[in-house]
C-alpha cells in the first residue's frame, strides 16, 4: 500500500469511528472527493449525513463553510455580492461560502430554484460572476449536499437536468439495532469527553488529519489503476442500455423517458478506478463498477410517467439492466 493510499484509507477509518452504521456513505464521500465531483446525500432525518459531512472536512486541511438552505436564501448570500465601502469611496466584493474548499449545502431542496442554479453553476463552471467580474473558485474545491425525502411542504425539487452536475446521488437507510446500541454507546462517551469526565489517550484528530497536497496526489494516483478494455466496453454498454433498454430487456421498454448522458460514462470509470484503489487493487473488476453503479446513475435516468405510477424506481430500472448486459 503506498504512503498516499494508507493515508486516505486511515481517513476512511477515522470517520466511521464516528459515524457507526454508514461506512458505505463514507465510502462514497471519499470517491467522490478522489474524483474532484460533488455529492448529494438523501436520507431521513437523524442519520449524521451532516456529520458524516462536516467530519470529512475537517479531518482535511481546509476552508470549509456550512449553507443552511432556506425559502428566504439569496443567490449573494451564496457567492457574495459588491459592497460600498465609504472609506474608499468605491465597490469591493465581499466573497460568499462558496469561496471554501469544502461546502457544506444543508437541504439544498429547501431553497427556490434560482438559489439552487447560483450553487449548481459554480459547482460546473468552478467560477463565480458577480457585477461583471468573473472570480476562479479554488482548485480544491467540493459541494456536498443533504436533503430530506420525507418532507414535501416547503421544498422545491432539484431540475434533473441540474442533478447531472452531482457527481453521486447517495442514499442511506436506517441503521440496524445492533449498530443503533453502538451509536448510543458513541454519543454517551463523546458527552463525557467534551465534559471532561474522562479523556482520550491519543489524538485521533490529528492521527486522521491529512493535507490538501495528500488530496491531489491521490488524486493524480488514482488515474494509474487499470481498467481492461473488455471492462471498458461492459460500463459504457451499462450507460447505452439506459438510453436503449429495449435492446437489452423487452420488459423495460417505455419505462425510461431519458437515459444517462456521457457524463455518466465519465463519472462511472473514475468512480470504479477509486474504488478498486480504496480496495487495495491497482486494476478494476467488475465487483467496482456495481459498487458503484446505483450512486452514479440513479439521478441520471429519469422515468417515464407510466413507470412512476406502476412504483417503478431509478434503483428498480438499474439493477434490471446490470442483469441485461452482459459481463465480460
Amino acid at each position: 500500500m503506498s504512503e498516499i493510499r494508507e493515508k486516505i484509507v486511515g481517513l476512511q477509518k477515522f470517520i466511521e469511528s464516528k459515524i457507526l452504521g454508514q461506512e458505505d456513505l463514507v465510502k462514497k464521500l471519499i470517491i467522490a472527493l478522489l474524483a474532484d465531483g460533488h455529492a448529494l446525500v438523501e436520507g431521513a432525518p437523524g442519520l449524521a449525513k451532516t456529520k458524516a459531512i462536516k467530519t470529512l472536512a475537517e479531518s482535511i486541511e481546509v476552508q470549509y463553510k456550512r449553507i443552511q438552505f432556506t425559502p428566504d436564501l439569496l443567490p449573494s448570500d451564496i457567492t457574495g455580492s459588491d459592497i460600498y465601502v465609504s472609506q474608499k469611496g468605491e465597490f469591493e466584493f465581499r466573497k460568499g461560502p462558496i469561496f471554501a474548499n469544502f461546502v457544506l449545502a444543508d437541504e439544498i431542496n429547501r431553497a427556490p430554484a434560482k438559489v439552487q442554479s447560483a450553487l449548481l453553476e459554480a459547482m460546473a463552471e468552478r467560477q463565480v460572476s458577480v457585477g461583471g467580474e468573473t472570480y476562479k473558485l479554488n482548485k480544491l474545491f467540493m459541494v456536498m449536499a443533504t436533503q430530506n425525502p420525507i418532507e414535501h411542504e416547503g421544498t422545491y425539487n432539484l431540475p434533473e437536468a441540474q442533478l447531472d452536475r452531482f457527481l453521486m446521488y447517495i442514499k442511506i437507510d436506517q441503521p440496524k439495532a445492533a449498530v443503533e446500541k453502538q451509536i448510543l454507546r458513541l454519543v454517551r462517551q463523546e458527552v463525557k469527553d467534551r465534559s471532561g469526565i474522562s479523556s482520550l489517550d491519543v489524538d485521533y484528530e490529528k492521527i486522521a488529519r491529512v493535507s490538501q497536497e495528500d488530496v491531489l496526489k491521490a488524486r493524480q494516483e488514482v488515474l494509474e489503476v487499470h481498467l481492461s478494455d473488455a471492462l471498458e466496453e461492459y460500463l459504457v454498454q451499462l450507460v447505452v442500455a439506459t438510453r436503449n433498454s429495449q435492446k437489452y430487456d423487452a420488459t423495460l421498454d417505455g419505462l425510461i423517458l431519458y437515459g444517462a448522458s456521457p457524463r455518466a460514462t465519465i463519472a462511472l470509470d473514475r468512480c470504479a478506478r477509486i474504488h478498486a484503489w480504496l480496495e487495495g487493487r491497482d486494476f478494476v473488476t467488475p465487483e467496482d463498477v456495481h459498487a458503484v453503479v446505483f450512486d452514479v446513475l440513479r439521478h441520471r435516468v429519469v422515468l417515464s410517467f407510466e413507470a412512476v405510477a406502476e412504483g417503478h424506481s431509478a434503483d428498480d430500472v438499474i439493477s434490471r439492466l446490470i442483469k441485461a448486459v452482459p459481463l465480460p
